[in-house]
């Protein structure tokens, strides 16, 4: 039976944000939450930009196509505001920050497609040249390989026949959430598990909201993670998630949800870690349609 995570997706939720000149690895490795002044031309980092509360206003996944040439691939979503925000920083800085969404192809690819194009198992976020783009490893989605590819607009792709729906069941899946509008300003990053899955460089230096994210994970006050959940109902990002503990207040929220092709919705819900442990989760009230807690495909990193 052919798994339903399979073939070539268009990427059509995304944008690309691209930041140009002698300081675009510099000025990113002082904006976002990943190292950008050690990473190598050819590779890519999942990175967050947060407030100064350590909040986050959007994700990335990020490419250093050279040190000078670097892509942020976001949720199209968040990209104006996100563009926006991150000029205010620029200043005196070496560089230049546009919208480069129509420059490039974005695709993600799926089971035996995402093997061949990255040429076998990859870690996440290692990346592979593909003509003048590049195939970027994704976390597996119930272990199906996933990639996701940067090419130029003009780069000739075989066709994407892969539902997107299909694609964002798999980012499910995957644990791995993409920040939407919605949700903006809801997380640190470890209530999405970032720095679990590669998402947050502790050893870098400041970075907006840095002090709030450090002391999260160092003095061990980290409430909520992130979890994956099934239920019969449409979910949909921002959407409150009730514990039977207590009725009157949401133990969490939806951050990414997709239909699942079996039947049914699955979602990303960031929420209490004592609500996860056990008892009867609903979705939207405490009489709500009831979520079933499902394992996370990755481990998560211990409080320090």
């Amino acid at each position: 039976m052919v798994h339903p995570l399979e073939g070539r997706a268009a990427l059509t939720h995304l944008g690309v944000i691209r930041a140009q000149g002698e300081e675009a690895a510099r000025f990113l490795h002082n904006q976002l939450t990943q190292d950008f002044a050690l990473l190598p031309s050819g590779q890519a980092r999942l990175a967050a930009f947060c407030t100064a509360k350590g909040r986050m206003l959007a994700s990335f996944v990020a490419l250093a196509a050279t040190k000078e040439d670097i892509l942020l691939v976001t949720s199209r979503d968040l990209l104006a505001p996100t563009l926006k925000r991150l000029s205010m920083f620029v200043l005196r800085t070496k560089v230049k920050l546009s919208e480069a969404t129509a420059d490039f192809a974005l695709q993600g690819l799926a089971g035996d497609v995402a093997s061949a194009a990255l040429g076998g198992p990859r870690e996440p976020w290692s990346a592979v040249a593909q003509g003048e783009g590049h195939a970027i490893a994704l976390y597996p989605a119930d272990r199906q390989p996933r990639a996701l590819l940067i090419a130029p607009a003009g780069q000739a792709l075989e066709p994407a026949q892969l539902p997107l729906d299909t694609w964002l069941w798999g980012d499910v899946r995957s644990g791995v959430a993409t920040l939407t509008a919605p949700v903006a300003e809801a997380f640190v990053p470890q209530m999405l598990n970032y720095e679990s899955v590669g998402g947050v460089n502790f050893k870098k230096g400041c970075y907006p909201g840095q002090e709030v994210v450090a002391r999260s994970q160092f003095r061990g006050t980290l409430k909520r993670r992130a979890y994956i959940v099934h239920g019969t109902a449409p979910m949909q990002a921002g959407q409150e998630v009730f514990h039977e503990s207590d009725p009157s207040q949401p133990c969490g929220l939806v951050a990414q949800a997709a239909p699942a092709p079996s039947g049914g919705w699955d979602a990303i819900v960031s929420m209490q870690v004592s609500a996860a442990e056990s008892g009867r989760l609903t979705l939207g009230a405490a009489d709500g349609p009831a979520l079933a807690l499902q394992p996370l495909p990755y481990a998560l990193l211990a409080d320090i």
